[in-house]
């Protein structure tokens, strides 16, 4: 397991400002060599600590997207089983364990509204969820 020192949380911090920053001007930023930069985030990637870089794009910039969070209670033990079922969904854009009285929070994204209720319907067929509730995303503010 990596231990992360302060260099460590600086670089990660400007990786998830852009992580498509060129290696230069982080060094340049953070005051060391970009040989220094690259062996970091080389280290970081090896050791599981970074999985990867991603695209982000602003919440509004497809319109047509439904944008919902789906709060799922799963019954017995079957959560592994439900879990693994799950992560399959492509509208599923994250899934996340939590506490209280949901065991579940999906992050769902749909084209549309007959995608959106097809994946609720979906979701609350798998066997082992016993209860959920959805709310969907208006405008991000």
């Amino acid at each position: 397991m990596h231990i992360f020192d302060d260099l460590d949380h600086q670089l990660i911090s400007l990786l998830r400002e852009d992580g498509r920053a060129p290696y230069s001007k982080i060094a340049a930023v953070l005051g060391i060599s970009r040989a220094t930069v690259q062996t970091r985030i080389d280290r970081l990637l090896e050791s599981g600590a970074v999985l990867g870089f991603t695209l982000r794009v602003r919440q509004d910039y497809d319109d047509r997207a439904i944008r919902a969070i789906m709060m799922i209670e799963v019954s017995g033990r079957n959560t592994t089983k439900v879990i693994r079922y799950l992560r399959g969904l492509p509208e599923l854009y994250a899934l996340h364990t939590t506490n209280g009285g949901w065991d579940l929070v999906a992050e769902i994204r749909a084209n549309s509204l007959s995608d959106f209720d097809r994946i609720l319907r979906e979701v609350r067929d798998v066997d082992g969820v016993s209860n959920s509730e959805t709310s969907i995303l208006l405008s991000t503010v």
